[in-house]
């Protein structure tokens, strides 16, 4: 019965969305306060009414409600409460679901915490953000319902991809769909901002702390992805630019570029129309991301539906959004005037660097993504773009972005001497560049990877701690004022410090990575670089739901035992699939990889073992750009906006 609830829970918060949409943007227009204030409680009776409907929904997967075709086709009894929780957002419809949920949680937050906002971008915010609920309420309803039942319900489910059964892809779609769906409200604020006629610093002090929010756990997301690839498929690698690592990649990359555009709009009010356009891209390619992952348009291992019929509904929901706000920029364009005036070398121009750099990134890896698929439709050609490419195209940005960041961040607003503002970085300067030469010397000759990620990374850490204590000053009670200093000060510094550890990482596991392959002999000692590894035995072991073929390898460095690893080859029989489990001794200098392969007709079985430097250092990095952030949206200055914009209710804004 439960479900059935949820279902209509669903209908009737598609009802509420449609309200939400019409009602306040007509008030608005006709300065009515009563319909203004429709939008904040229709916010959140269609929040709580999506709230219910998922609740159901998971409800039905844990008690393994098999007369409902989603758990059908996506449980089983037999598998670990973990799994059946995370099995509600483990498949299309469910996914979706959640992520229409996080359009109305949003939504709800916007009227929650946008008390101080002018009454009329208020209503229209709130009115945006429930015209995108409405397009997903009609896609999931129409094509992709989850209370679908079963008219025979069989005894037992065919359970969850192996894969999706891992603790990293529990946790992964909903940090990553958080981040996803939350660059929805600066689209909100943007088409708000534009529909009002009007963009100013305070909408830049608005749509700041949501844009932050979004890229925090976005990079959560996309790191705990990054994590699960490393060590669930058993490559080995942390990122293989595969379409759907793309597609969270590319507005990750957009919604960094929009914080920083943000502050020069809020600090300096320029930059306007570029700020404005990067909202409405950023979450374009949230709903590119969202295309490709459900069209079937492109293959992954990360794709959640074959569907064309759903894409191309998807298709004409991102062609409306995408080409509406388009246009209303095109037809607003006028009413973005930049007002602050600033010289080739200042703060702003270097935060007008960093946007061209990463929004040019983005663009590289949407070329990359997408033209395979250019190249078959128009050409008939069969293409693969692949590593090398993304590599190559991809990496020089990145370069230059780490090189300008701690000079940029150091200069004062309006007009910088670079000679002046760089004269504090030099001994840091310096030290990198001992850092990369030493780095060059100790691997004998070989790529320049290596030596530029170590130098990038020291000129970034040290130059961010360098600009921290020149904020505080001098005098002797320069560490109090330090310790004084805004939260978003320290913030901005501990992000841009894992940006350096994360660059560090990719640079020294890409440079200096060493493989085996071998047939390894039970009991026989064999070497891998400095270490000896020693299979033991290999036994045949029975998880939950899987049967496991395990090895228990002692890795031992110089006559003395590290650590006992247990790589798995595991086969879920209810899927009939296979997964590798690999078995990883994990330390901040380097990662020892073990993967255990099939057993051999002349005896012995197939290993494989990666030594892989400084690979923690990309995950340590990435929680560091996540932490920053947090820090940041902590900062009493984002909690109270705009305060002195606040208008009394039914003050028209305009």
């Amino acid at each position: 019965m439960i479900t059935e609830f949820g279902h209509f829970a669903l209908l009737l918060a598609f009802l509420v969305a449609i309200v939400q949409t019409v009602v306040p943007l007509v008030g608005a227009h006709k300065r009515w306060p009563s319909w203004m204030a429709v939008a904040e409680p229709a916010a959140n009776i269609q929040f709580l009414l999506t709230a219910f409907a998922f609740a159901a929904l998971m409800w039905a997967f844990i008690t393994s409600d098999f007369s409902l075709r989603l758990v059908v086709l996506n449980s089983h009894s037999a598998k670990p409460m973990l799994y059946k929780i995370s099995g509600t957002w483990g498949n299309h419809e469910g996914s979706m679901l959640l992520w229409v949920l996080i359009v109305t949680l949003f939504g709800a937050m916007a009227a929650w915490f946008g008390g101080n906002l002018p009454p009329t971008l208020r209503a229209r915010v709130l009115a945006v953000q429930a015209a995108i609920g409405v397009a997903f309420f009609a896609f999931i309803i129409f094509t992709s319902n989850p209370f679908l039942r079963m008219a025979v319900p069989p005894f037992d489910g065919q359970d969850l991809n192996p894969l999706l059964q891992d603790p990293g892809l529990a946790f992964h779609p909903p940090f990553l769909y958080l981040g996803y769906v939350g660059l929805s409200m600066a689209f909100s604020f943007a088409v708000a901002a534009l529909i009002e006629g009007r963009v100013d610093a305070a909408w830049g002090r608005w749509v700041r702390p949501w844009t932050l929010a979004a890229w925090v756990f976005l990079t959560i997301g996309i790191a705990l992805g990054s994590w699960w690839a490393y060590y669930e498929l058993g490559w080995g690698g942390f990122w293989f630019w595969d379409p759907v690592e793309n597609a969270s990649f590319m507005p990750w990359l957009l919604a960094a570029a929009l914080l920083h555009s943000a502050i020069v709009v809020e600090k300096r009010e320029s930059l306007k129309s570029w700020t404005i356009l990067l909202a409405i891209l950023a979450f374009g390619f949230s709903l590119i991301g969202t295309f490709i992952v459900r069209s079937g348009l492109l293959t992954s291992v990360h794709a959640f539906a074959n569907d064309p019929e759903r894409g191309v509904f998807i298709l004409m929901i991102m062609a409306f959004f995408m080409g509406g706000a388009l246009i209303l920029f095109a037809l607003r364009a006028g009413a973005m005037e930049a007002r602050g005036i600033f010289s080739l070398v200042s703060r702003e121009s270097a935060l007008l660097a960093n946007n061209i750099l990463l929004a040019v990134s983005c663009f590289v890896v949407f070329v990359g993504t997408m033209w395979p698929l250019v190249a078959e439709m128009f050409f008939d050609r069969k293409l693969s773009v692949g590593p090398p490419f993304f590599n190559m195209a991809f990496t020089p940005f990145m370069i230059v972005l780490g090189l300008i960041l701690p000079i940029g961040s150091a200069m004062p607003w309006k007009r910088a001497r670079v000679l002046r503002t760089a004269r504090p970085l030099k001994l840091v300067f310096v030290l990198a560049l001992a850092i990369g030469g030493l780095a060059w010397a100790m691997q004998t000759g070989r790529s320049l990877i290596g030596p530029i990620g170590m130098f990038l990374a020291a000129w970034v850490v040290m130059g961010t701690v360098v600009d921290l204590v020149q904020r505080a000053g001098r005098g002797p009670d320069r560490w109090a004022r330090l310790w004084r200093l805004p939260r978003a000060d320290w913030g901005k510094m501990v992000a841009h410090a894992g940006l350096g550890f994360t660059m560090m990482g990719v640079a020294g596991l890409t440079a200096w990575k060493q493989e085996d392959i071998r047939v390894a002999q039970i009991g026989e000692p064999f070497a891998v670089g400095s270490y000896t590894l020693t299979l033991n035995d290999v036994r045949q072991i029975e998880g939950p739901n899987y049967l496991s073929t395990m090895g228990f390898v002692t890795l031992s460095q110089n006559g003395r035992d590290i650590a006992e690893l247990t790589p798995e080859k595991r086969i879920y029989p209810v899927a009939q699939m296979p997964t590798t489990e690999a078995a990883i001794d994990y330390d901040l200098a380097r990662d020892v990889y073990v993967v255990i392969g099939d057993e051999q007709a002349q005896g012995g079985w197939a290993v494989r073992t990666y030594i892989k430097p400084l690979t923690n250092w990309i995950w340590i990095g990435s929680g560091l750009m996540a932490l920053g952030g947090f820090l940041s949206l902590s900062d009493r200055r984002f909690r109270v906006a705009a305060g002195a914009r606040k208008t009394p209710s039914g003050v028209p804004a305009e």
